[in-house]
C-alpha cells in the first residue's frame, strides 16, 4: 500500500507542476460556474413568474438547479479526462523512464493503481471547484445537501472509470497527443452508446444502450444510489486496469 501511495504522490506533483492542474482547475471554475449561474438565474425567473401569477413557489431547487449543473459538469469531464491520462505512461515511455518504472521491484498492479489513483484525486480535485457555487445555494435556498452527494458519487465513478480506460491507452503510445485524442474518441463512443435507443429497441439496441456510461449517471444525477449503476461503473475500472495490467506485462517483457 505505501508504494502505490509513493507512486500516486509522484504523480500528484507532476500534476501541479506543471499548468496542466491550475489550467484544468480555471477552465473548470469558469464553465461550471456559467452552468450554475444560469441554472440558478432561470430558476429564480421563473419562481417570480410563478409568484406573479399566483402559484406560489413549488419548484424544487435540487431538480432546476443542482441536477442540470451535475449533468453538464458530466459532459465537461469528457473533454478534462484524456488531459488527465494523456500523460500516465506516455510520458514515461517518451522519456525512456519506463524501463526503469518495469524493471523496479514495484508490481505492475502497484504501478498502475498509484497512477490511476492519483488521475482520480487529480479529477476529484477539479470536480471540487464545482463545489463552490453549489454550495453557495445554501445561504439563500434549502437543498437536499444527500441528493447532491450521491451526485458528485456518481461523477467520481464516472471519471474513475472513464480515467482507467484512459489509463490503458496512455500504456499504448509514446506520444502524449495521440494517448489524448484516443482517449477523448473512446470516451466520446463509450458517451453517445446511449443515442441508439432513439432508432433502435431491439435487444442488441438495449444492450449497445446499457454500455453507456451516461445512462448510468441519469439515477446518480437524481439522488439515486442504484446498484446496477454503482457495478457497471466498478465493472468497468476493473476492465480497464485489467487491460492496462497486460500491457505493462508485454512492456515489462521487452524490457
Amino acid at each position: 500500500m505505501s508504494s502505490i501511495w509513493v507512486i500516486c504522490r509522484k504523480e500528484l506533483k507532476g500534476y501541479f507542476a506543471s499548468p496542466i492542474a491550475y489550467g484544468l482547475m480555471v477552465f473548470f471554475a469558469v464553465i461550471a460556474g456559467y452552468f450554475s449561474f444560469m441554472a440558478t438565474a432561470i430558476f429564480v425567473q421563473r419562481g417570480m413568474e410563478s409568484q406573479m401569477m399566483g402559484r406560489g413557489m413549488p419548484m424544487d431547487l435540487n431538480e432546476w438547479v443542482i441536477r442540470p449543473v451535475l449533468m453538464n459538469v458530466s459532459v465537461i469531464g469528457l473533454f478534462m479526462i484524456p488531459m488527465i491520462t494523456m500523460r500516465l505512461f506516455a510520458e514515461e515511455k517518451r522519456s525512456g523512464t519506463i524501463e526503469l518504472l518495469t524493471t523496479s521491484p514495484v508490481t505492475d498492479l502497484q504501478v498502475i493503481l498509484g497512477k490511476w489513483l492519483a488521475s482520480v484525486l487529480m479529477y476529484g480535485a477539479v470536480l471540487g471547484v464545482s463545489l463552490i457555487g453549489l454550495v453557495a445555494l445554501f445561504a439563500w435556498g434549502k437543498p437536499d445537501w444527500k441528493p447532491m452527494l450521491i451526485g458528485y458519487l456518481g461523477l467520481l465513478l464516472q471519471g474513475g472509470s472513464l480515467l482507467a480506460i484512459g489509463t490503458f491507452i496512455s500504456t499504448c503510445t509514446r506520444n502524449q497527443i495521440v494517448a489524448g485524442v484516443a482517449t477523448f474518441a473512446i470516451c466520446l463512443l463509450l458517451w453517445v452508446l446511449d443515442w441508439v435507443t432513439a432508432f433502435a429497441t431491439s435487444t442488441g439496441g438495449k444492450v449497445i444502450s446499457y454500455l453507456s456510461v451516461v445512462q448510468h449517471f441519469e439515477g446518480f444525477s437524481k439522488g439515486v444510489l442504484d446498484t446496477k449503476d454503482l457495478i457497471f461503473y466498478l465493472s468497468v475500472i476493473f476492465f480497464g486496469l485489467f487491460l492496462t495490467s497486460r500491457s505493462m506485462e508485454s512492456l515489462r517483457w521487452r524490457s
